[in-house]
């Protein structure tokens, strides 16, 4: 169960990854245009938002990845749980102001993550 645990920790902090690059480095570019549903104008005047978005979700999955990563299986066990209530919290602000989606994209897999943690 332990490694299931993690490796759910691990599936939740790659769309963050995958996140950081689209909303820093991809915002204005196609790829971004495209995902986001952005015109050019729109992305051009959000661009310095994106990127700021997409800063916080590196450092959730930094977050993660560093207590996937950790020694110390205690405090391991802590840094895990923490970003992944921020993820799940952030999952459910972005379904309740943005899009239901998040719920299930962003908040529901870091729910399930914590809960094999906690059981592990």
């Amino acid at each position: 169960m332990f490694w299931i645990a993690n490796l759910l920790v691990a599936v939740v902090a790659a769309p963050h990854i995958y996140f950081l690059i689209l909303e820093m480095f991809l915002w204005t570019k196609p790829l971004g245009l495209k995902t986001f549903r952005n015109s050019i104008e729109k992305a051009t005047d959000s661009a310095v938002l994106a990127a700021n978005q997409g800063l916080y979700n590196g450092f959730l999955a930094a977050g993660l990845i560093w207590g996937l990563l950790h020694a110390s299986p205690g405090f391991a066990f802590q840094i895990k749980t923490f970003f992944l209530l921020c993820v799940i919290v952030a999952g459910v602000y972005g379904a309740a102001t943005v899009s239901r989606r998040i719920l299930y994209v962003q908040a529901a897999p870091a729910a399930l993550a914590l809960i094999l943690l906690w059981l592990a």
